[in-house]
């Protein structure tokens, strides 16, 4: 049987067991333990489409086999998959070793998400290339140079939204085409530093849910891990900012209107309140249109990401109601379909003339 992703295995599997074999890379592996004492395994697993848990128990004939596999590995795992509240679960398993060319396949990626990606990645630098402050305009072409090509394979999250290689992207990029289109409607709005701000509000990121070069295994950072993205965001824009200082060119900064130092302090204002509440990491609140702005802007395409995911993983347990999927609130209703105009029949002789 041909490997689909991990992301149509979602959206595939059902109540019904599915018949499929995936190509994905073991990131991690630990024992637990259920509320008897009985062990099991957790096995993560992840490609460029997604990532899931697949637990094995102990009297799985498999048990012994899984608890061998070897992390950061690639395998072609077969079996019959089902799909509940709890997420995926497959029997009759399958660890199999690809072969060199469907290794070649899987790391080069997903094809259809790589050039949404590219799409994407393009769209960003588009919206910053038309910045017009020279400082904001000078400060996202600076990261582009540095830092582009681990911004291209840093996920959004470890789970949750956008938790993929090169998901950042993908939700900057949303971000940005929703900020473009609002800025219009609500000319109060700084639309440079609006921008400017969603590109470098999750750029901390870049420490904490990286990716290698190659591989689908997220990269564990000591600094990811002991600072937090917010905090390694406002430390890249300094340190990035102090750098571009530096340049003969910044020498005309010093007559500009708004200053320079207002500037940059209004754009880490906004990485620092992106989170919107303190209880959820911000160690700031929002204090200015922008920030408000970004982080609404933030929080919709997130939970809309989430919905979007959760409609493909989760059953119908009444008509047009689907079981809750973490971590939204509620359980899910099917949404209604865009509003067609019927066409008219010019066959239909009591259709007038």
């Amino acid at each position: 049987m041909n490997a689909i992703t991990i992301a149509a295995l979602r959206e595939q599997a059902g109540e019904k067991p599915l018949l499929a074999a995936i190509h994905a890379q073991l990131q991690s592996r630990a024992t637990r333990t259920t509320k008897t004492g009985k062990p099991y395994l957790e096995l993560a697993f992840a490609d460029a489409t997604g990532h899931f848990p697949l637990k094995i128990w102990s009297d799985s004939p498999i048990y012994q086999q899984a608890d061998a596999l070897p992390a950061g590995k690639v395998f072609r795992v077969e079996g019959k998959w089902t799909q509940n509240s709890y997420g995926l679960e497959g029997r009759d398993l399958e660890f199999h070793q690809p072969d060199e060319q469907a290794l070649s396949d899987f790391f080069a990626g997903d094809p259809a998400i790589r050039e949404k990606q590219d799409r994407d990645y393009a769209e960003i630098q588009q919206l910053c290339a038309a910045i017009a402050d020279p400082r904001l305009h000078s400060l996202c072409q600076q990261f582009f140079v540095q830092l582009g090509d681990r911004f291209r394979r840093t996920a959004a999250a470890k789970r949750n939204h956008h938790a993929r290689r090169g998901g950042l992207v993908e939700h900057v990029a949303q971000m940005m085409r929703s900020a473009a289109a609002l800025s219009p409607v609500y000319p109060e709005l700084n639309r440079d530093l609006l921008l400017a701000g969603i590109l470098f509000h999750d750029s901390g990121k870049l420490w904490e849910n990286s990716y290698p070069e190659h591989g689908f295994t997220q990269i564990l950072s000591i600094h990811g891990e002991m600072m937090g993205h917010i905090p390694l965001g406002i430390e890249l824009v300094n340190k990035l900012w102090r750098d571009l200082t530096e340049l003969p060119e910044a020498a005309t900064w010093n007559a500009l209107t708004p200053s320079t130092e207002d500037a940059r302090l209004h754009l880490l204002h906004l990485i620092g309140s992106h989170h919107g509440e303190h209880q959820f990491g911000s160690p700031v609140l929002p204090r200015t249109p922008e920030a408000f702005a970004l982080h609404y802007i933030d929080n919709m395409d997130a939970k809309l990401e989430m919905l979007r995911d959760a409609y493909t993983q989760t059953q119908e347990i009444a008509p047009n109601i689907f079981e809750r999927v973490f971590p939204l609130p509620t359980n899910l209703v099917r949404p209604l379909p865009v509003f067609v105009v019927p066409m008219e029949n010019p066959e239909d002789p009591e259709t007038p003339a």
